[in-house]
């Protein structure tokens, strides 16, 4: 049986960043995959031109990956926490009950960075395991210069599921070049350089090349 994928995302790159590889590997496996952008991105910080660059960058990234249904819901970058949580869940309720995916991946609910708390709480509360709901597994994800930077949090991101992605890390490159303006150079966490070195810490922990690491939040078997 295929499975079918939703990525709650708070910015157009985070999928990549924080799941690409994972995201890939679906793909290949032919399961299906959906995508939810809950902000623009961009709005806090810079032009309506950077907006529309970013969103189609992201819908480049989503051809690339074949998704069938991606959504975005250009809310104001870094300003969730200026709208009722509960109008955030009613979102992303809507969009579980539409899809009914049994694998969801979104944000670590420690990341500095508030959309990424705000849309990772959300997700918990949209996803309360009751008789109606369909999901099976969430997988949080870390996301650099936003995870490893919660000093002031104390929730520290130990992560309890590794996905080997070492044959798509190429791939994963490629759609980190697709959001070329958000890549940072060396020594920024946020390099492709980075992000890469830290699949090789991820994968080297278990004893492989590359790997992707999620805190996994809950899995139900149905079985």
């Amino acid at each position: 049986m295929k499975n079918k994928i939703l990525a709650v995302v708070a910015h157009p790159d985070d999928e990549v960043i924080g799941c690409g590889g994972s995201l890939l590997k679906h793909q290949y496996n032919g399961d299906e995959i959906n995508i939810m952008y809950m902000t623009d991105g961009e709005s806090s910080r810079t032009s309506n031109s950077k907006v529309f660059q970013r969103h189609k960058n992201a819908i480049d990234v989503c051809n690339f990956l074949n998704v069938k249904k991606k959504r975005f819901l250009n809310l104001p970058d870094n300003a969730l926490d200026t709208f009722p949580l509960l109008s955030i869940i009613k979102i992303i309720k809507k969009e579980i009950d539409n899809i009914k995916p049994n694998i969801i991946y979104t944000h670590f609910s420690g990341d500095l960075n508030i959309d990424h708390s705000i849309i990772s709480n959300a997700v918990m509360v949209a996803c309360r395991p009751e008789p109606s709901n369909k999901v099976e597994k969430i997988y949080a994800f870390e996301v650099l210069s936003s995870t490893e930077w919660n000093f002031h949090k104390n929730q520290t991101f130990a992560p309890t599921y590794f996905n080997d992605i070492s044959k798509f890390i190429k791939k994963k490159i490629k759609l980190l070049e697709i959001y070329k303006n958000e890549i940072r150079k060396v020594p920024h966490t946020r390099s492709i350089e980075n992000i890469i070195n830290l699949s090789q810490i991820r994968g080297k922990t278990i004893g492989l090349k590359y790997c992707e690491a999620f805190k996994l939040v809950y899995t139900i078997n149905n079985l």
